[in-house]
Order: structure tokens, then sequence, then C-alpha cells
């Protein structure tokens, strides 16, 4: 599972604790819907829900997923592949739900793609 460099010294004081904030997202695992280097809106006011795209710290780690429920189990599913699905068994804690992908003309975004509705 690739995870997402957090730097503890960080002040995220300065936030809300549910105020949206921006996320880069590092690998190919959520490929092909959000690419290496795209830029991720998350909101932690969003209630976590089936289909959700989560940002969840889940066994030491936190990453970016989506949020599958599955015969009553709770999956994180890597939207790539080439990286396994992973039952969740054991305590989570949600940062927030992916409510946009900003637009980058880098990589070829050229409006802002939201998924909540």
């Amino acid at each position: 599972m690739s995870s997402i460099p957090f730097d503890s010294g960080s002040d995220v004081s300065a936030c809300a604790s549910n105020s949206p904030f921006a996320l880069q997202v590092l690998g190919n695992s959520m490929e092909p819907e959000f690419r290496d280097g795209a830029i991720i809106i998350v909101d932690p006011s969003v209630p976590l829900h089936h289909g959700a795209y989560v940002v969840i710290d889940y066994q030491g780690e936190t990453t970016f997923r989506q949020f599958i429920v599955r015969d009553d189990k709770h999956y994180l599913v890597a939207l790539n592949d080439n990286y396994p699905e992973v039952l969740i068994t054991e305590e989570y804690n949600i940062r927030g739900i992916v409510s946009q992908q900003a637009r980058s003309r880098k990589l070829g975004i050229k409006k802002a793609i939201h998924y909540l509705k």
C-alpha cells in the first residue's frame, strides 16, 4: 500500500479540523482516475460512504484509496489493478473524503473534477 508522506513537524493548527485541504497524489496506485502528481481536495466534513475516495490512516500509514462496502465488510481498493485490495480488519481514521481533483495543465486536466453530488 503506498502511503502519503506526512510531516509531523508541520503546523497544522492553523486549519480547522473540518476544513478542506489539498494533497498531492504520489505514485500510480489510483490511476487512471488520479495520476501521479494530481492535486486532490480532501473534505473532512463529508460523511464516509460506499465508493468514496478516502484519505485514511490504517495500519500505521496514511493512504489514498476507494472505500468499498461488500457483504458487510469494508475494503480499501486501489484503482490500479496492480495493487491488492485490502480488507479492513483493524481500527482506522478517515482524514477526509476527496471532493475534487484540481485542474492541471501539466497532467492534461482542463477542468476541475468534482466527486460529490
